[in-house]
């Protein structure tokens, strides 16, 4: 599935989370090293964004964080406790760094983004599979699941977030906002 995970490291404590630990638990565990792991952020409850989640999080110890309506999926797929849900607005921290919690709804009901708004240079969105550059993820042909996702896109990530985010999603090439808000209502009118 080519899937992205992304490993955050705190410059100042050395502590990390992982962003979906999508496949590869061989890959992923030397890329963390002997530093270890705090957390692991699950996206959504697709598989392809946590068939590793077992086995990094028995070798590692970390929390496993995840939207609350995906919970229960994510657990019953992979076997693993989740240890905290999340719901927008919350935070996560990874030592002294500070990530907010963008819930965005309609790829599946529990999916969420993570910012982090670098003080030093410019905010940093790990989207999941709720925004790709070219547009929204997908809805498996629900109208009612597209106007949730690019309703809470649309508000919630490019109502809030400057031009100069960068953003990384689940799969496939990052971009910017400012790269991608001109094309925000052909989306719309494009649907899924």
């Amino acid at each position: 599935m080519s899937n992205n995970c992304y490993l955050l490291q705190c410059r100042s404590t050395g502590e990390q989370l992982l962003v979906d630990a999508a496949d590869e638990a061989s890959t992923l565990l030397p890329l963390i090293g002997p530093d270890g792991l705090t957390a692991v952020v699950t996206t959504h409850q697709h598989w392809d964004h946590h068939r590793a989640l077992g086995e990094v999080v028995a070798k590692t110890g970390a929390e496993v964080l995840v939207g609350a309506p995906d919970a229960d999926a994510v657990t019953e797929q992979t076997g693993v406790p989740v240890t905290r849900t999340l719901s927008d607005g919350d935070t996560v921290s990874v030592g002294a760094c500070s990530l907010s919690v963008i819930a965005i709804a309609g790829h599946t009901p529990g999916s969420v983004a993570l910012v982090y708004d670098d003080p030093a240079g410019h905010p940093h969105l790990f989207t999941g599979d709720s925004l790709f550059p070219g547009g929204v993820g997908n809805t498996f042909g629900s109208s009612e699941a597209f106007e949730q996702l690019i309703e809470d896109v649309a508000t919630k990530v490019f109502g809030r977030l400057a031009d100069d985010t960068w953003f990384y999603p689940g799969h496939g090439d990052d971009s910017t906002l400012g790269a991608e808000r001109p094309h925000l209502d052909e989306w719309r009118a494009r649907g899924w």
